[in-house]
């Protein structure tokens, strides 16, 4: 099965979770934070230094202390959000294309 190809961003999200072991929600809180997702594993603990915390703790914490919340309201995945993006795309696109086909049309003169 073919799948559409995703937004490179989005696409590094997804390597991240992964390789991280995120769940949908720790995703969602670190964009939100602005972290970049090549940059997590500078960030997770590696058990070689016992005084980090776990990376999913890390960001569940640093969110707490800038939006006053344990968790996002709504949780959607990457994959959500990047089907979202490609329905508004095509929206778009049709739109336009309506546009267009309104202008180009000659009117009739009377």
């Amino acid at each position: 099965m073919n799948r559409p190809k995703l937004d490179p961003t989005l696409q590094t999200w997804i390597e991240a979770r992964r390789r991280h072991h995120l769940s949908h929600a720790h995703v969602q809180m670190a964009r939100e934070l602005g972290m970049n997702p090549r940059k997590l594993g500078g960030l997770d603990n590696h058990r070689q230094e016992p005084w980090k915390l776990p990376l999913p703790r890390f960001i569940e914490d640093l969110y707490v202390k800038r939006f006053g919340r344990a968790r996002p309201e709504i949780v959607r995945s990457i994959e959500e959000v990047a089907s979202e993006r490609a329905r508004r795309k095509t929206e778009r696109r049709e739109r336009r294309q309506e546009r267009r086909q309104g202008a180009v049309e000659p009117r009739e003169s009377g």
